[in-house]
Parts: C-alpha cells; sequence; structure tokens
C-alpha cells in the first residue's frame, strides 16, 4: 500500500488580502491634481508665448500707427507711418532685392538640395558619412558662417579669387559688385541651410516604394525618366510644402547682408528685414519700422494661410 500525504487543512491556505477600492473622494481628489499639474506647465508655456511672442507682436502693430520713440509717450499719427515708408526710395530697392533674392534662391537652393538627396539615395556605402558632411553647415552658428564666406569672398586675399587665379581664370568682386552681391549671398544662404531640406528629401525619397522604380525599369525608362514620371509625383507635396517654407525663409533674410554687405554695395543688398533693422536702430524711427514690419506680416501671412491650407487637404486625404 501507499501512503497519501496528509492533506492540508483548508482553513489554513494563505489568502491574499485584495485592497479596497480608494474611496470615491480620493479618486476625484488625484484627478483633480493631475489635472492641475498638466494646466500649470500648459500655463507656464503659454506664459512665455504671450511675453515673447505675442505681446510684441501686437504691441509693434499698435506702434505702426503711432510716432514712437523711446523715452517719449507715443502720439496716434493713423497710416502717416505706412505713407511715409511707402514713398521711401530704399522701400522699392528693399523689396526689389528681397524678391529677387527670394527667386533666386528658389532656383539655386530649391534644386541642389533635391539632386543631393537624390544622389545619397542612390549610394550604397559611407551613406551616415556623407549624410554628415551635407547636414554640417546648418550647425554652424548662422554669424560664424557668414563670417567665413566674408573672408572667402575677399577680393584681395579671398579663397574664391585665389582658387580663380590658380587656374588662370579672371577674378570676381563677389559681395563687394554691386551686380555680384547678391547671388553671393544667395550662395552663401544655399550652402548653410541646405542640410535639412536634404535630408527631408531624403526621408521623403526613402518612403517611395521601390515597386514603382523596379516596373518603370521594366517598361525602359531611364534615370531622368524615372525622377520624372516617379519620384515627382510621389514626392510633389513635400516638394510644393518645402518650396512654401523656403519662401516664408528666404523673405526673411537678413544675417547674411547684415554681416557680409552691411546693405551694400549701393544698396544692392538692402533686404525688406535689413531695411527693419536701419528703421529702428539707425533712424530711431520706430514706428516706421513697424508699419513696414506690418506689411511683411501680411505678406507671409498669406503665404502661411496657403501652407496651412494644403497641409489641412493633405492631412484630409491620406486620413
Amino acid at each position: 500500500m501507499t501512503k497519501t500525504a496528509p492533506r492540508r487543512p483548508v482553513d489554513t491556505i494563505p489568502v491574499r488580502a485584495v485592497p479596497a477600492p480608494p474611496p470615491a473622494g480620493d479618486r476625484r481628489r488625484r484627478r483633480l491634481t493631475g489635472q492641475l499639474r498638466a494646466h500649470a506647465f500648459l500655463f507656464g508655456g503659454l506664459a512665455c508665448f504671450a511675453l515673447f511672442s505675442w505681446y510684441p507682436a501686437v504691441r509693434a502693430v499698435v506702434i505702426a500707427f503711432q510716432k514712437y520713440t523711446p523715452g517719449s509717450s507715443p502720439q496716434w499719427v493713423g497710416t502717416a507711418n505706412f505713407s511715409r515708408v511707402w514713398h521711401d526710395p530704399e522701400f522699392t530697392a528693399a523689396w526689389r532685392n528681397t524678391l529677387t533674392f527670394t527667386a533666386l534662391a528658389l532656383l539655386i537652393g530649391f534644386a541642389i538640395p533635391f539632386v543631393l538627396a537624390l544622389v545619397l539615395n542612390e549610394l550604397r556605402h559611407a551613406k551616415a558619412f556623407f549624410r554628415v558632411v551635407v547636414y554640417l553647415p546648418v550647425m554652424i552658428p548662422p554669424v560664424v558662417s557668414a563670417l567665413l564666406w566674408k573672408w572667402f569672398y575677399d577680393p584681395g586675399a579671398g579663397l574664391a579669387n585665389e582658387a580663380l587665379r590658380s587656374v588662370h581664370l579672371p577674378t570676381s568682386n563677389w559681395s563687394n559688385g554691386a551686380d555680384t552681391a547678391l547671388i553671393s549671398l544667395v550662395i552663401v544662404a544655399t550652402w548653410a541651410n541646405m542640410g535639412g531640406t536634404v535630408l527631408i528629401y531624403l526621408a521623403a525619397l526613402q518612403s517611395i516604394p521601390g515597386e514603382l522604380y523596379e516596373a518603370a525599369e521594366l517598361d525602359g525608362a531611364g534615370l531622368l525618366q524615372r525622377v520624372r514620371h516617379v519620384t515627382i509625383p510621389q514626392t510633389r507635396f513635400v516638394i510644393l510644402m518645402l518650396m512654401l517654407l523656403q519662401i516664408i525663409a528666404t523673405m526673411q533674410v537678413f544675417t547674411e547682408p547684415f554681416v557680409i554687405t552691411g546693405g551694400g554695395p549701393e544698396n544692392a543688398t538692402v533686404t525688406v528685414l535689413y531695411l527693419i533693422y536701419k528703421y529702428a536702430f539707425l533712424y530711431n524711427d520706430f514706428g516706421g519700422a513697424c508699419a513696414l514690419s506690418v506689411m511683411l506680416l501680411l505678406l507671409l501671412s498669406a503665404f502661411s494661410a496657403v501652407y496651412l491650407r494644403l497641409t489641412r487637404s493633405a492631412e484630409e486625404d491620406h486620413g
């Protein structure tokens, strides 16, 4: 006969105690505490935006209709600031230079990043290295980048003219010539800012299904035909968004004219933002500076509205 183990009495089996749910009052208190903490963080962020962004913008709109100089009480002048700025000869030059800079930036600084993204997308080795090289100029502070290019463009001992002399080519005045100054600044801005654009294009290219390229190759499409019929249609939304963002950014160019050329020569590189700086800090005319700022704000708001409309339409199509 086999001996069976004695059974354990049922009343000796340990039972784990289940904690009782907290009272309804404690749950409401915890929920209220969490909501108050979240709203406190939200209020801090809103307070920073209101103090450093929204208040200066609203204040600038008010000053645009006032005669305002530091240390004196403002006087309401209506639209006199807008009329004075409108008839300023530098006003026409500033808008012409800004629009020309924007157009050149689209021709040069919009095509080069796309081509670089296509090249990086086709690489099989050292992809990470070349991505870092392309993005490196973005990490350089804008003022430092502008000072480097100012030395590079120096007509005497600058590296640009030294390179031209070494191959027996005629030198140029670069940023010191009225005909070449603006295009020189476009090159600086393109070099300094294209890294982020290249990475965005590269991400868009890598999201294109490979089956589309395979089908195009089977149909006998060459490289340019694949770019035209596959790459561009698949990335047209990203291209359009970046084009609008680039227009908004290039119309606010300031660092390059301020550091490299000082608005010269012969006002060839005076942009709208640089003219705003001159009104405020050289002419001590804050009313005129704010009036010109409001004009620029209205124009950029139109481009921003188009950007938001297209973004919302794309979200609805994907949704």
